[in-house]
């Protein structure tokens, strides 16, 4: 029986680095990375280590100092590349959701569709479909600040998965959450990045949620190693 071929590569990082303050402080040394479509990847490691430095890399909202680094076939150090890389290959969760307070839940939803020029029948539709899949159908009408901190980062995952993106960078996701809330949240983002088959790279200081992943990385002072 032949095997089946490898899902094709949504990131390919070789030997990045990245450093601050003049080359003095050196956040990534020598990093290199794949990651499939269809599978969960968690970059493990404590706070300081470089993992959100390198989510901002992957997501164009850093650059890097050297290597080479291409994003479902843009490469992040080009202007015009990252601005599609964001709006049509990309979707990010943040610690903080990052959601416009005095807009309800879905006007917050609509947002990546406007940028991307989405046609108003077809983002009404998505909104729904999107709020009913995690939930919160029935917050759709409710501002941001009058929803607790599950939904609101329920919210944060249906604004990510808008445009139907390849990749989802997530940054501590459930870092600002309780214990059981948290579970929650990372159960739903775990289930619906497979039900969708895309790849998701999960950025934690949380073992249990790294070892549900597909694959494990411990970032550890700035270099990437097998966990």
């Amino acid at each position: 029986m032949n095997d089946l071929p490898a899902p094709a590569a949504l990131v390919r990082g070789r030997h990045l680095r990245k450093t601050y303050d003049a080359g003095r402080i050196r956040v990534l040394d020598d990093v290199s990375l794949d990651v499939r479509a269809g599978e969960m990847v968690a970059l493990w490691g404590a706070s300081g280590s470089g993992k959100s430095t390198l989510l901002h890399l992957l997501g164009g909202l850093d650059v890097a100092d050297a290597g080479e680094l291409t994003v479902c076939g843009c490469d992040p150090r080009d202007e015009a590349d990252r601005l599609q890389l964001r709006r049509r290959h990309l979707g990010f969760v943040f610690q903080l959701h990052n959601l416009i307070p005095d807009l309800t839940v879905a006007e917050n939803l609509r947002v990546p569709a406007l940028a991307a020029g989405l046609a108003a029948d077809l983002t009404a539709a998505r909104v729904r479909e999107l709020a009913e899949a995690v939930g919160i159908g029935h917050r759709l009408g409710h501002r941001i600040q009058d929803i607790s901190g599950g939904e609101r980062q329920r919210t944060a995952i249906c604004r990510a998965l808008m445009n139907s993106p390849p990749l989802l960078l997530a940054d501590e996701p459930t870092g600002s959450l309780d214990e059981d809330t948290g579970d929650t949240v990372f159960a739903l983002l775990r289930h619906l990045v497979h039900e969708r088959g895309i790849a998701v790279v999960l950025a934690t200081h949380e073992r249990r949620f790294a070892e549900q992943c597909d694959r494990r990385l411990r970032v550890r002072h700035g270099r990437i190693e097998d966990a």
